[in-house]
């Protein structure tokens, strides 16, 4: 299976706003076949957003942005400068704000942090099955 990224999704560096990265996201999901279901999509779109605005917001900006499908898997990663772990807030749901790694966690399959020099990564992955990514027409039967 070959990846699907690039011109289609991103990588980006340096910051990127909140509507750049879902529109890059989409880009990815309209090329997979067959389609992602509405749901998923929006879980997908869901956590691109709130991955940028927590760089954006608590870790200084964000430095890179990817969004691929590899190996039946779409990806996406979100590095900023902060070199603190997202954290779970207690649920206090009267409380504006603390959601944010929490409904990642709950919408992607897998969702983890590395850190690095000059910040981190946060990558969270949506296993999507194997035969999304379309294929050149070969010409054989």
């Amino acid at each position: 299976m070959e990846e699907l990224s690039g011109p289609l999704g991103a990588p980006a560096k340096g910051d990127v706003t909140g509507a750049e990265a879902r529109a890059s996201a989409r880009r990815v999901l309209d090329r997979l076949k067959p389609p992602v279901s509405a749901e998923r999509r929006e879980d997908v779109l869901s956590v691109v957003s709130e991955l940028i605005a927590n760089a954006r917001l608590h870790g200084g900006g964000v430095t890179d942005f990817d969004v691929r499908f590899h190996l039946g898997a779409l990806v996406v990663e979100v590095s900023d400068r902060s070199p603190c772990a997202p954290r779970t807030s207690p649920w206090m749901p009267a409380q504006p704000g603390g959601f944010g790694w929490r409904l990642v966690k709950q919408l992607a399959d897998r969702a983890h942090v590395r850190f690095h020099d000059g910040g981190k990564t946060v990558n969270a992955t949506f296993f999507l099955g194997p035969s999304r990514f379309p294929r050149p027409a070969t010409g054989m039967p």
